[in-house]
């Protein structure tokens, strides 16, 4: 198992952090200090959010008249923590308490007791906001509810205060979370005392004064007209637009069952089509596919993708004839409101694909700009013979498993389709980015070779075409898989976002980047526009699960592989990483629960290494050395290296299994394999294939 790339920043995170102390603390008596500081941490020890989170999940700090939180995962945790321990004192009029919530970034490090804790900028900051409020407000920064307000549950309990100025003179935007009766409605007195003291310093100027009245009243008014327009955006971006639409598969009528990659390509070059209208959303084609052609559940479809509207349709290929049938159905009610059939032949198929995309347009009332209207039109192609390949090999790109049999389908069909037509620009971005997710991935050889191939179909599409979103994607991915040069990436895929604004593998690969980057915050927010475009990617969950799982906030990781097993029940994948993170909290018997029904095939290598690692912690490798021992007896050269790294993971088993003179042999013919590789490696896949050659498994 193979989690996003660490990086060497890794031990510097957000942190979203909850500050809290007792009110008039420094008052009391010892005895009475003791009494409540045992009373808040029997009721913050009791909340949920702490209750349920790992130590990886969550830090505790003692601060003397109080405490500090630190979550991990959001910004929500802290607030749902801030709203239970609120609920909690109400039982306690006795024990005043305040609280301030900030994310930002914080670091381990060790203190005086030799003990790991935690600091950093979003410690100091949650206790500036804190010191802001009174007894019972729960305080957050302007960054927090920013990333709060999107959520209608969050939208209506924050009210905006303005700013507060804090020590050094630094001015913090604060928002006072309100649920009532949980927290506290009144202005901060801080605050009150910021506007009381222009009006205190000049009593006699009364026209002074009435400006200031009318200055406050207008703030006042305009914070609340703003947080009614944050509110009631939030509201509205969380219900289903009406501008809003999916692409379900269309049913192949052919004659010839080969003929469904036709169908399918159909399909997906009328939902690309859609997808380049910026005023409309429209979900991607790896979300639709798992659903059957005319399904009978639309609105609960409809439900589950986020959208308003479904297009059904199917295909008839006869020789060179097609025959198209669309229908737009508006979901909540499984009504139509268009349909049509278009007859054509196999080299004028292009015009079908245009028609749909502005018909539906303009059922959908969506006004396209110039370039859109242009991008709808496009024929990509003259040769129908080139668009053919590049339909067969699209078809390999869109399937969910990441095998080397997909990669290797994808490359020689796209391959072909740019032999037949040089100059179909399509064609060659689709071959570049599906050679470097294979180069990335493992699944195609990452020679030197392959990556000036990927740099060449890159540049041969943008070339042919400057701006295609497809050949901008491209070449960012080039950047970013091929030559690990996040910077160089980013600004492909910054105008890919603009090209291709429905297209999921854009916010994707830029959370990637942000991901390897260390900044992790944002990664996740990118992978969230991601999964709103695409809420049912099997890849894209996986990845985020992985992502997770390197963060070790397993809880959430879990959640996304339940959302991978909701799609395909019997993803052997899925199962191998829940079983993955078992073994990383030492749970061995539930690991084993996860892996004894699985049998991945000799090419699911990620699958096999996670049974290895199981026979490793438990000590029983027999099962697993005869497994392999049968795998290996016959190599699949399309497996390439990772032959030579499951030889080396049999030698491992056989070394523990105290047969030191197999092992020893197994290891010289692994290192005879992965030798042979080496040469045509890049440099720094030569190191990562070194570092398997030297590495001791013991």
């Amino acid at each position: 198992m193979v989690p996003p790339e660490s990086d060497d920043n890794s031990r510097l995170e957000i942190g979203h952090v909850l500050f809290i102390d007792i009110v008039g603390y420094s008052k009391l008596l010892n005895e009475e200090q003791k009494e409540r500081l045992n009373q808040l941490i029997e009721i913050v020890l009791a909340t949920a959010p702490v209750r349920e989170a790992t130590d990886e999940q969550l830090v505790r700090l003692p601060t003397g008249d109080g405490m500090a939180l630190v979550f991990r995962r959001s910004a929500e945790e802290p607030a749902r923590c801030a709203l239970e321990i609120a609920e909690a004192l109400q039982k306690h009029p006795e024990l005043p308490v305040r609280m301030g919530i900030h994310s930002g970034p914080v670091s381990e490090v060790t203190d005086v007791s030799g003990r790991t804790n935690i600091a950093g900028a979003g410690i100091n900051m949650a206790q500036r906001v804190m010191d802001c409020g009174d007894a019972g407000h729960i305080l957050l920064s302007q960054h927090v509810a920013d990333d709060l307000v999107h959520s209608r549950q969050w939208a209506s309990r924050l009210r905006d205060l303005g700013e507060c100025e804090v020590k050094h003179g630094v001015r913090l935007h604060l928002v006072n979370l309100y649920a009532e009766p949980l927290g506290n409605a009144a202005i901060p007195k801080k605050l009150q005392q910021a506007k009381a003291r222009p009006a205190a310093e000049k009593p006699t100027q009364r026209s002074s004064v009435g400006w200031i009245a009318v200055l406050v009243l207008v703030a006042i008014l305009a914070a609340g007209a703003a947080y009614y327009f944050i509110a009631h955006r939030a509201a509205t971006k969380s219900a289903i637009p009406e501008k809003s639409i999916a692409v379900l598969p269309f049913g192949n009528l052919s004659s010839d069952t080969e003929n469904a990659y036709f169908a399918e390509g159909i399909q997906d070059e009328i939902l690309t089509r859609l997808s380049k209208i910026a005023n409309l959303k429209v979900i991607s084609r790896t979300s639709t596919q798992h659903y059957k052609s005319a399904p009978e559940n639309l609105p609960e479809i409809a439900k589950q993708l986020g959208v308003a509207h479904i297009v059904e349709g199917s295909v008839q290929k006869s020789g060179d004839a097609v025959r198209v049938n669309v229908q737009l159905i508006k979901a909540v009610n499984d009504s139509h409101l268009w349909a049509d059939t278009f007859d054509r032949k196999l080299t004028d198929i292009f015009s079908v694909e245009s028609e749909v995309a502005r018909a539906i347009a303009d059922q959908l009332q969506v006004k396209l700009t110039g370039k859109e209207q242009k991008d709808i039109a496009t024929k990509p192609t003259d040769n129908s013979e080139a668009y053919d390949a590049y339909l067969r090999g699209l078809a390999y790109t869109l399937k969910p498993e990441i095998t080397p049999a997909n990669a290797l389908g994808a490359q020689k069909y796209l391959k072909q389709a740019v032999q037949l037509d040089p100059n179909f620009a399509l064609a060659w971005a689709e071959l570049a980015s599906a050679e470097a997710f294979g180069y990335y991935t493992l699944t195609l050889q990452p020679t030197a070779a392959l990556r000036e191939n990927i740099r060449q179909a890159a540049e041969t599409a943008m070339t042919l075409q400057p701006d295609l979103g497809e050949g901008l994607l491209a070449k960012g991915a080039y950047y970013s898989w091929c030559l690990k040069d996040n910077e160089g990436a980013i600004p492909y895929f910054e105008q890919a976002r603009r090209s291709l604004p429905n297209d999921s593998r854009v916010p994707e690969a830029l959370a990637a980047v942000a991901r390897r980057r260390g900044q992790y915050s944002q990664s996740q927010s990118l992978y969230d526009e991601a999964e709103r475009l695409d809420p049912r990617n099997v890849a894209l969950l996986l990845q985020r699960a992985l992502f997770n799982i390197a963060l070790r906030h397993f809880p959430e990781a879990l959640r996304k592989l339940d959302q991978v097993l909701d799609v395909i029940p019997d993803d052997v994948y899925a199962f191998a990483l829940k079983a993955g993170i078992a073994e990383m909290q030492g749970d061995l018997p539930r690991a084993a629960e996860f892996l004894a029904p699985l049998h991945p095939n000799p090419d699911q290598t990620q699958v096999l290494e996670i049974q290895i690692y199981q026979a490793v912690l438990e000590r029983q490798p027999a099962q697993m050395i005869a497994h392999l021992s049968d795998i290996l007896a016959k190599p699949d050269p399309a497996l390439g290296y990772l032959n030579g790294e499951l030889r080396f993971c049999l030698g491992w088993l056989q070394d523990i299994a105290g047969d030191h003179a197999s092992a020893s042999e197994t290891w010289k013919l692994a290192r005879t394999e992965l030798e042979s590789f080496l040469k045509d490696q890049p440099c720094r896949q030569r190191k990562e294939v070194c570092r398997s050659l030297h590495q001791d498994p013991r």
